[in-house]
């Protein structure tokens, strides 16, 4: 005879970019014996691209996602340099796409953190779902709410002055940029990044102040063990634009360091699972059972030596120091991390814009033509793998990415069924509990599809069912 199971169902995933599901699976005794974050949309990109000249895919592949283009937009267009030859863009060239690349940072982990995120740090996980929002948000926290959508805008003007447009634009070409910065550009730009340090310093207290404060119950909500991997410049340094690839274990361990990106696939692999789209990358030298690994803010703090500006390093140093240097592999310091990388990225976007070398005249660049590039840079939500290869008609013939998401897609599995054990015993459901499970994914800042396209409502449904397929109890919410 069959055990008895029990399914709990969560679709959609709130709060994050892109559209997935949960489902847990429960024993006749109520508690968890399965638990999985599902991706419920088919990409494709790296088959629909095929075909296109390769001077077209830095624009093209924007349109991976609404959040985060100028990340496919920059990656892109550094495979594109490979492609053309170049291995060393101008300086001109390369300080702005840098400048593009911080604006995103910035851009992107203010979007986060004060709209998606805030509502449950401010209010609890179990607070009513009609104020734990950003509308709530705005109606108790006004001056947090201005200061979000302000740091957001200021993200996306920098993106207008680098790139053309605020979304989707043109501003990395193969071998270069297409513009550099005028002079007004610059000058309306440094009215207010004085402002934006002293919100990224407010910001990084509110995280930083939530998770000591809350550590002993943050430590075992779907937090465990991992391996992390970020890129990281010669030094050791934090950069989010360029560097080597380096991979540590949970402890701090090199499992290797300083590699050539345009070598990753010899250290990363990829293996695939019926039950999602999204793929699961792992260390090749590990296998797929422990070499999974983790991306992102968090990875990319606990990975690297030092960060190169003096008030991001000195936050930096105070994280490390609640684990005795160690790395921290407590899922809910992602938001720490984050507003740790978010004053790192005012810092570098100030000093960027006092770099005369942004007026330079000299944007382009050209070499031998070849005919395979590899491009990688640290996204909002971690490290970012294009790949390409192209034929002697300048047409794309194969295409492999890997999204950030994409690589947390092992921990995030991991930090759900952590939390739907630790949180669910028995048929009845509250939503509380549900949110918990998004609170663990919404640590990761997910990009579930690398997409933002959504017709029509879409509620939270959640069912309990029993081996016969009859409903025990049912939640409804986000009409």
């Amino acid at each position: 005879m069959r055990p008895k199971i029990k399914k709990i169902t969560i679709e959609p995933v709130t709060r994050v970019e892109g559209h997935g599901k949960v489902t847990i699976l429960l024993d006749a005794a109520g508690k968890v014996s399965r638990a999985r974050l599902h991706i419920v949309e088919f990409r494709g990109f790296e088959r629909f691209i095929q075909g296109r000249p390769y001077w077209e895919v830095p624009v093209l592949v924007q349109r991976l996602c609404g959040i985060c283009p100028v990340s496919h937009h920059l990656a892109a267009a550094k495979a594109m340099d490979g492609i053309v030859g170049v291995d060393r863009i101008t300086p001109t060239a390369e300080k702005m796409r840098r400048l593009m690349h911080y604006g995103q940072i910035f851009q992107s982990h203010a979007l986060h953190f004060f709209h998606l995120v805030s509502p449950d740090l401010l209010f609890g996980f179990d607070a009513d779902p009609a104020v734990r929002n950003v509308i709530g948000v705005a109606g108790k926290y006004p001056e947090l709410a201005v200061q979000g959508v302000m740091m957001r805008k200021y993200g996306q003007e920098i993106i207008k002055a680098t790139a053309g447009k605020k979304i989707h634009g043109t501003g990395a070409v193969p071998g270069g940029v297409n513009k550099n910065l005028s002079l007004a550009e610059r000058d309306a730009l440094l009215k207010d990044i004085g402002q934006m340090l002293v919100w990224s310093r407010s910001a990084l207290k509110l995280a930083r102040d939530y998770t000591i404060e809350h550590l002993d119950e943050l430590a075992d909500f779907g937090s465990f063990d991992s391996n992390h991997v970020s890129l990281v410049r010669g030094d050791g340094a934090m950069d989010l634009y360029h560097g080597n690839l380096r991979a540590i274990t949970a402890a701090g361990g090199k499992i290797f360091d300083q590699v050539d990106y345009n070598s990753y696939f010899k250290y990363i692999a990829e293996e695939v699972k019926p039950w999602s789209y999204m793929k699961f990358p792992f260390i090749s030298s590990l296998g797929s059972e422990t070499g999974w690994y983790r991306v992102g803010p968090l990875a990319r703090v606990n990975a690297c030596d030092f960060i190169d500006t003096p008030e991001a390093e000195a936050a930096r140093r105070e994280f490390k120091d609640l684990t005795g240097g160690k790395p921290n592999n407590v899922t809910m310091a992602y938001h720490w991390a984050r507003m740790i990388e978010i004053l790192h990225a005012a810092e570098k976007i100030r000093d960027l814009l006092n770099d005369p070398d942004l007026q330079g005249a000299d944007l382009m660049v050209t070499g031998k033509r070849r005919a395979e590039g590899v491009g990688l840079l640290e996204a909002p939500r971690g490290t970012l793998f294009h790949h390409y290869r192209v034929d002697k008609n300048d047409q794309v013939t194969m295409a492999n990415l890997i999204v950030s998401t994409t690589n947390n897609n092992t921990p995030m599995n991991m930090a759900v069924t952590g939390v739907a054990k630790k949180f669910i015993n028995g048929s009845e459901v509250s939503e509380g509990l549900l949110n918990r499970i998004e609170v663990a994914i919404r640590a990761y800042d997910p990009c579930l599809s690398c997409a933002t396209h959504a017709l029509g409502q879409m509620p939270l449904v959640v069912e309990v069912e029993d081996h016969k397929g009859r409903v025990l109890d049912r939640k409804v919410s986000g009409c």
